[in-house]
C-alpha cells in the first residue's frame, strides 16, 4: 500500500479539484518513469521475452505526449504488474515499478510507488547491511533526476509518506 487514506490535494488535479496542474502531473510521470527504467534491466535479465514492463513505460510517455490516453496507460501499468506476479526479488519489484508509473497518468500519487519499487528492486540485489546502502544510494539518485518544479512536492511526500513505502526514503 503506497497510496495514504488522507488525499493530498497538492498531488490531484485542478479539474477534480486539486492544486496538481497538467504541467506537474506530466512531471511526476516523466520523473516515475525514469526510476522505473533505471532498474527496468533488472527484470528484462530474467524475462528478456517479456515486453509489459517497457511498454508500460512507453505508454505513460506517450500521455505525457498526449498520445496516449490515461486509461492505455493505466492499463499497461496493470499488464506490467501482472508481468511480476509469478517472480520474487528484483525482477519482480522492477515490474512493478513500471506499473506504478504507467499509473501515474491515472493517480498522480503513484510517482512514490515506482520511486519505491525501484528502490526496493535494488536493495534486493544485495542481502542485508549492503542493500540498504545500495537502496539509500538508488534513493539519491532518483532525487537528482527530479524536475525543479516539483522537487519539493515530491520531498514533501516522500517525506509524509515514506512510512507506506517501506522506508525506501530514508537517504
Amino acid at each position: 500500500m503506497i497510496l495514504s487514506p488522507d488525499k493530498d490535494l497538492r498531488l490531484v488535479t485542478l479539474r477534480r479539484g486539486g492544486t496538481l496542474t497538467d504541467a506537474h502531473h506530466h512531471l511526476l510521470a516523466l520523473w516515475a518513469a525514469t526510476c522505473a527504467e533505471h532498474v527496468l534491466p533488472l527484470f528484462e535479465a530474467v524475462r528478456p521475452d517479456d515486453p509489459r514492463p517497457r511498454q508500460a513505460l512507453e505508454q505513460v510517455r506517450g500521455w505525457v505526449r498526449g498520445e496516449v490516453g490515461m486509461m492505455a496507460s493505466r492499463a499497461a501499468g496493470g499488464h506490467a504488474m501482472g508481468a511480476a506476479r509469478d517472480l520474487r526479488g528484483p525482477a519482480r519489484h522492477a515490474a512493478y515499478a513500471a506499473g506504478q508509473a504507467a499509473a501515474v497518468a491515472h493517480v498522480a500519487a503513484h510517482d512514490l510507488g515506482a520511486a519505491a519499487y525501484a528502490i526496493k528492486a535494488v536493495r534486493a540485489t544485495v542481502p542485508g547491511e549492503d542493500g540498504l546502502a545500495a537502496g539509500r544510494a538508488e534513493c539519491r539518485w532518483q532525487r537528482e533526476q527530479l524536475p525543479e518544479a516539483v522537487r519539493e512536492l515530491v520531498l514533501d511526500d516522500q517525506r509524509r509518506r515514506n512510512s507506506l513505502c517501506w522506508d525506501a526514503f530514508d537517504c
